[in-house]
């Protein structure tokens, strides 16, 4: 069997799929080795291992003994090209099922999974787009053919497809907050589509470009179905939080299903974290214990539901989230300014970027976004 046939191509998109269907995937990852341990795929029946690229161009024997006979290999670097290599290697050894990554990790960062997460009273649906690769959620709320996004990211092009393949009008972005470790798609959508783009303004007092501000109380129509808007402070001085039709509470980056925003990508640790427990001890605790909290990001794969979603009941993350049982003041101060990961890869350009101060071309963007979420304290 000749090389050109014996390894195939698989997309990102069936890769996800087969991952959300709780699949056996055998996967080897030729990125440096630094690289892997940063970031890398992760699924329930995933099993990966590293070994470098340039470990590998001579000879398979450092991976020989830990290759499968029996299921797919796929193989995964970078961008895609030297999967390619290490795959056709792979099958010239013998292997029948050897799949390349097309695109690599850049690839698996920037696919969006639209899940669609539950009906809305007043008619409508609103739905979870998993960017599996990063860890960020980003949502589309529709009624009435008409919608709203929130937290969009960069990619724009999956939502303009959702959108018009269902024959609805996208009236309003929103982003919870001035973003730090990823790329907001939602100013260059809105314009884009004449539609109107909404901020926190105390996250918004650095932009050059004009925006609707998000004010405490203030409820945005979308169809039949409100979305209201609560400030909600701690992991930005803006961070706002949305009831969506008394259903679905959207927390931005404060709350995440198994732990809590950090508060100092702005630099203001010290400053933030008492608007933190505030937020977390005090505003959302006024709350009903059966809204659904949507967080903005998930940390990992043990956060996902069965479908691939992200999503838990406020009242049971009041009894199961650690960062929502820290009684003393001092031990809470403590543990969301000590343990926190490092700060997202460019995270002072991605904010400068969402400011609308710098505008670097696409591939200086997919490079600033590259590595794993860090919004949460461990």
């Amino acid at each position: 069997m000749t090389t050109t046939t014996a390894i195939k191509g698989i997309n990102v998109k069936e890769l996800t799929k087969k991952i959300l269907n709780g699949d056996q995937i055998f996967i080897l990852d030729v990125r440096n080795t630094g690289d892997f341990d940063d970031w890398k795929i992760e699924g329930e029946n995933v099993h990966i291992i590293n070994k470098p690229y340039f470990d590998l161009i001579d000879s398979l024997d450092p991976i020989m003994d830990q290759l499968p006979k029996d299921q797919p290999i796929y193989v995964i670097c970078a961008k895609g090209g030297s999967s390619e290599f290490v795959a056709e290697q792979i099958a010239e050894a013998g292997y029948d099922h050897v799949y390349s990554i097309e695109g690599g990790m850049k690839a698996w960062s920037e696919y969006l999974e639209p899940i669609k997460i539950g009906d809305l009273t007043g008619g409508g649906t609103i739905y979870q787009f998993v960017r599996i690769g990063k860890g960020c959620l980003s949502y589309l709320v529709e009624s009435n053919a008409e919608v709203a996004i929130i937290d969009a990211a960069r990619m724009i092009e999956p939502y303009e497809q959702f959108v018009s393949e269902h024959n609805l009008k996208l009236t309003h972005l929103l982003d919870t907050h001035l973003h730090a470790d990823h790329i907001s798609g939602g100013r260059t959508l809105a314009e884009k589509v004449g539609a109107e783009y909404h901020l926190p303004p105390k996250d918004a007092e650095e932009v050059t470009y004009s925006y609707t501000k998000l004010e405490d109380g203030n409820e945005i129509k979308v169809g039949k179905v409100l979305i209201k808007v609560i400030y909600s402070p701690g992991h930005t001085i803006g961070s706002t939080s949305f009831i969506v039709d008394d259903q679905y509470l959207l927390t931005g980056d404060i709350l995440f299903i198994d732990s809590i925003g950090r508060p100092d990508l702005a630099g203001k640790a010290e400053d933030w974290v008492a608007d933190l427990r505030q937020t977390l001890y005090d505003r959302y605790k006024q709350l009903a214990d059966n809204l659904i909290v949507l967080p903005a990001h998930y940390m990992g794969i043990n956060e996902m539901n069965k479908d691939g979603s992200v999503s838990e009941e406020l009242g049971n993350l009041y009894k199961e989230n650690h960062g929502l049982n820290i009684n003393d003041e001092n031990e809470f101060r403590k543990t969301v300014s000590e343990n926190l990961p490092p700060q997202p890869n460019a995270y002072q350009e991605i904010r400068e970027m969402n400011m609308g101060k710098i505008n670097p071309d696409l591939e200086e963007q997919r490079e600033m976004e590259i590595g794993p979420n860090r919004c949460a304290v461990r």
